[in-house]
């Protein structure tokens, strides 16, 4: 049997989840993402937040079978830094006029996100989520940090002009 440090790998670069069903774990492809850009008006319509805001609620769900003892420990810190992965993504939006401040919220989103999948791992070692349920949590936000790596990547195309 394969131990939860072996749950996940990084997902293709190129690849988000959210397709045409809209559910967690469908996958998107980066290109169709950029010509849907001029689409985009809200950090809400951007399948990276959309498929971290899910995970989050997901999230929020399953640790509300936690045991009561982890309620100000594991829980508060999965819930928050979770929760956190979307927070920093709608900042970032919002400091689209420049770029370094841009590229700093997505990396602080990015971190929240590494360490979602920290807590995904002594939650599941703790055996408060089964093995299969930290595998689908933990392969999700590879995906996200898949997606918040192609935005820091490609940022140029996200920062606002400010010749318009």
């Amino acid at each position: 049997m394969r131990e939860i440090g072996e749950i996940g790998e990084i997902g293709e670069m190129g690849e988000m989840c959210h397709g045409a069903s809209g559910k967690l774990g469908d996958r998107v492809n980066m290109e169709e993402q950029e010509k849907r850009k001029e689409l985009v008006k809200s950090h809400e319509d951007l399948a990276v937040y959309q498929m971290a805001f899910d995970v989050a609620m997901k999230i929020f769900e399953l640790s509300k079978r936690f045991p009561v003892e982890e309620r100000y420990s594991l829980t508060d810190q999965i819930r928050r830094s979770s929760r956190s992965v979307c927070a920093n993504l709608a900042e970032a939006w919002r400091k689209r006029r420049y770029e370094a401040a841009f590229i700093a919220k997505l990396n602080d989103s990015e971190a929240e996100s590494a360490e979602t999948q920290v807590w995904i791992k002594f939650a599941v070692k703790c055996q408060y989520l089964d093995l299969e349920q930290g595998r689908e949590l933990y392969g999700t936000y590879n995906q996200v940090l898949s997606g918040l790596v192609h935005l820091i990547n490609n940022s140029h195309h996200w920062i606002i002009n400010k010749s318009k």
